[in-house]
């Protein structure tokens, strides 16, 4: 499947499904369900996936990363019915999603040495470094240029691709798709930060303002969006594509 081909999938995917969720994030607020509690439960639900990977139940595995797609796309939205949104929520999911990506390769990995198939434990571990690397290449990018938005792969592309690998039995073809369009956006995005910072020669002190530090020092605490309850019941508003 090409990647732009799997990006447009998933756009239809999350469009489509925007209805039900919003009224299942609209049920969720009533009943007062902290954002954090549910990225948490995302956490849980791909550990599970993980055990389950690595006792090569893998149609059962996809059906935990499909709840737990499910609270990924719910916890924003409940923050903000529920007027509970943070800089520190963004920051955990972020952090919390990372972690996922490691331990769903992880139940990859143990399962093919299990069965002593010694190309595939390769395969996911290259995968499980693209997964990583695609998402930091572009959150340090940003850090020193505008903006590093190039390449497909990421997060939401990869997780509808093993989704579909998982369901159908062909996690093997998934995993030489993971292994090399992650690792090669993360080229893509070296050499576009590259030409970004004029040849690699634009020193440190001519970094562009981060508007998420302009935010912060614009006092985003004391903002009318950000809850007063305590940080670890607090949750962002918004979801990164990483």
């Amino acid at each position: 499947m090409r990647a732009d081909a799997l990006a447009a999938l998933t756009r239809n995917v999350v469009r489509r499904a925007s209805w039900p969720i919003q009224r299942l994030a609209a049920l969720l607020a009533a009943a007062r369900i902290p954002p954090n509690v549910i990225t948490w439960s995302a956490l849980v639900a791909n550990f599970w996936a993980a055990i389950l990977f690595a006792a090569g139940r893998f149609a059962a595995a996809g059906g935990m990363m499909l709840l737990a797609g499910l609270c990924d796309l719910l916890d924003g939205r409940v923050a903000r019915l529920e007027g509970r949104v943070s800089l520190f929520g963004e920051f955990l999911d972020s952090i919390l999603d990372r972690y996922a990506d490691l331990i769903l390769f992880l139940g990859l990995l143990v399962y093919y040495v299990d069965v002593n198939r010694f190309r595939y434990v390769i395969l996911a571990g290259a995968a499980m470094a693209g997964a990583v690397m695609v998402s930091y290449a572009k959150a340090r990018a940003e850090s020193l240029v505008r903006e590093s938005s190039v390449g497909f792969w990421d997060r939401p592309e990869r997780l509808v691709l093993m989704i579909l690998g998982a369901l159908t039995n062909r996690m093997e073809v998934v995993l030489w798709i993971l292994a090399i369009g992650p690792n090669i956006t993360v080229i893509h995005r070296i050499l576009d930060t590259w030409k970004q910072t004029d040849g690699g020669l634009r020193s440190l002190s001519e970094r562009p303002p981060s508007s998420d530090a302009a935010h912060v020092s614009a006092g985003a605490g004391n903002s009318p969006g950000h809850s007063r309850a305590p940080h670890f019941l607090t949750r962002s508003a918004g979801r990164g594509r990483h």
